[in-house]
């Protein structure tokens, strides 16, 4: 709705690239801000605190019409241009979720996380196409607003969820001063691999993609909005996949044999004469693209200690934001100039560099469950209850 909604203020392409860049990097530096302050500040706190702003989020976007209004709140706010949870909620839900399971299950949690979450995406994404349905030919300002209100409304529903926290989420161990300690060069190397992904994907973030598809193949918001909830829906359950994969195959070819087919969907789908062919190529890379994010947050999670959890789940998920930040701009640029989907073969192929290179630099650190069998797994702390 959000490529809809600036459209219908009579914002460019180019602006609302800004608008999108300037969400991604304010989204990046709330996300590093939480994982290195998160020893500061309860876990319970600051999942409430961020539930607040998202309420601000969605009221300032259902008042304000004006440019520089609506870049602000998107600056500081947490609304996500790129259809996926990158925001100040990840990094606390990241590093608090292993310490409920035993490290054998951590791929499993992660799978059953994203498939939840994805599978509600595809639920709002299917909203805005009922939504575009109902209104067609064009949908009134009025209706698009109502969207916004929508998003602040379930902050409030996750506030009440949040404060219902069990208090055994908090940390019960001394914590060193220090964020990083002896993972600190792996989680660099990890967070400039990482750079590299997100730069890529910055050039095909949803809003684009929506906008690109308008404008290519005259796809409406209706049928846009119905698109990219089955893209959802399928991504949300190969999702489950990556746990059966990663137990045979390990959690870095999971992530590089996955993630490398959806990158040449991307490519060919630009390519494709009509829309029909291009939207074909696209859920076929939604089936693939999505497997690796639980391989990738049980990977990070596994190759750092229990205290460096939240600065290394924060360091890196801010590629995420960070470096997905200049890019909409350029693309934006480019469909100004043109609908040919340059976007989507410059991303689809930085995003295929990235996959080579994360299965040559990692493939030889694996994490202890692939170096145990599996009556050893046992985790040092032990599960902890996370809900009241």
């Amino acid at each position: 709705m959000l490529a809809a909604y600036l459209t219908s203020l009579g914002f460019s392409d180019l602006r609302i690239g800004v608008v999108a860049t300037l969400m991604l990097a304010g989204s990046a530096a709330l996300t590093l801000a939480v994982g290195f302050g998160a020893n500061a500040v309860p876990r319970r706190r600051l999942l409430t605190l961020a539930s607040l702003l998202m309420v601000a989020t969605g009221l300032g976007f259902a008042l304000f019409t004006g440019f520089w209004p609506l870049a602000l709140v998107g600056l500081v706010g947490t609304i996500n241009p790129s259809g996926g949870d990158v925001s100040i909620f990840l990094p606390t839900e990241q590093t608090l979720l292993p310490e409920t399971v035993e490290p054998r299950h951590r791929t499993s949690l992660f799978a059953r996380y994203s498939l939840v979450g994805t599978l509600l995406a595809a639920a709002g994404a299917a909203g805005a196409g009922l939504i575009g349905w109902l209104t067609e030919p064009e949908t009134p300002r009025s209706a698009l607003r109502v969207t916004f209100v929508v998003y602040a409304a379930l902050g409030l529903l996750m506030l009440t969820r949040y404060r219902r926290l069990s208090p055994a989420i908090e940390p019960v161990v001394s914590r060193s001063s220090a964020a990083l300690g002896p993972s600190r060069r792996t989680v660099y190397r990890l967070a400039a691999l990482f750079s590299l992904d997100s730069f890529g994907g910055g050039f095909v973030i949803t809003t684009l993609l929506v906008l690109w598809l308008q404008r290519r193949h005259g796809i409406s918001l209706a049928w846009s909005g119905a698109i990219f909830s089955w893209a959802s829906i399928l991504s949300a359950f190969s999702a489950l996949g990556a746990p059966i994969l990663a137990r045979r195959i390990g959690l870095i070819r999971t992530m590089a044999y996955t993630h490398l087919p959806a990158n040449g969907f991307l490519i060919l789908a630009a390519l494709m004469p009509d829309a029909t062919l291009a939207v074909a190529f696209l859920l076929a890379r939604s089936a693939l693209s999505q497997m690796d994010v639980p391989a990738r947050n049980s990977y990070v999670m596994a190759v750092v200690t229990p205290a460096e959890r939240p600065a290394a789940a924060s360091l890196t998920n801010v590629p995420r934001s960070l470096a997905t930040a200049i890019p909409p701009i350029a693309a934006g640029w480019m469909l100004s100039r043109s609908t040919f989907g340059w976007p989507l073969i410059i991303g689809g192929g930085l995003k295929a560099v990235y996959d080579l290179l994360l299965l040559q630099q990692f493939r030889s650190l694996r994490p202890p469950e692939e170096l145990r069998p599996p009556e050893e797994q046992r985790s040092t702390a032990g599960p902890r209850p996370t809900a009241g």
